[in-house]
């Protein structure tokens, strides 16, 4: 049985598709809900303004990588590292599924990367994402990677997904093959600094990265 679109999806499909065709955002809540064929109202029960939709798709990114990792049977079962690894995978190819949109949202907000306001769901929604990593080791006694701060950890990780979204915007390999590796080689690296074996993991990824930057100049 297909689930009924609410609102706010509505709202969100009909946001993303008014970008994609007229490269610029609604310049009128009247215009927009005239585009989405919804009322002014049905708009404002949902969002203050066009620019509050933004946010709140990434959030949705998020989420609905979630749901994701929760119907993979495997994942429960995984280790800290490999449930990691598994959503910057599956975030990732949902990312690239909505490629076209992201690029768009990106170039018109120019600091996103500086005031973080569009990401400021996806911030909230990751990091404790992450301190749910951590509380759920900090039952096993032998846990080196728990024994430091959740907050320290959770922002360090923060910290990764924006390095990997700019590398993933930049990327220009056939499917996106190079931002698998950083995906693998940075979620290793961070593991490794918390397990304190972190010399050839390190070495490793810098030598990824100043390939990287290089081929870049």
């Amino acid at each position: 049985m297909t689930k009924e679109m609410t609102i706010e999806d509505k709202i969100i499909a009909a946001y993303m598709q008014y970008l994609l065709e007229n490269e610029q955002v609604p310049k009128s809540v009247f215009k927009f809900a005239a585009f989405a064929e919804i009322t002014e109202e049905e708009f404002y029960a949902c969002f203050g303004s066009i620019n509050a939709i933004k946010p709140v798709i990434w959030k949705k990114f998020f989420l609905n990588t979630e749901t994701m990792l929760q119907e993979n049977e495997s994942y429960e079962a995984m280790t800290n590292r490999e449930k990691m690894l598994t959503f910057f995978f599956t975030f990732f190819d949902l990312l690239t599924l909505n490629r076209s949109y992201i690029l768009l949202a990106i170039q018109e907000d120019t600091q996103v990367f500086k005031n973080l306001e569009q990401l400021k769901f996806l911030r909230s929604e990751f990091k404790t994402f992450v301190k749910a990593l951590v509380a759920s080791d900090n039952e096993g006694a032998n846990a080196k990677f728990v024994k430091k701060s959740p907050e320290l950890i959770a922002e360090g990780a923060w910290m990764q997904l924006l390095f990997l979204l700019k590398f993933w915007l930049k990327d220009n390999s056939s499917g996106f093959d190079k931002t698998d590796v950083a995906i693998e080689k940075s979620v290793n690296t961070i593991f490794d600094v918390f397990d304190n074996t972190p010399l050839d993991s390190i070495i490793d990824f810098g030598k990824f990265l100043f390939k990287e930057v290089k081929s870049t100049i």
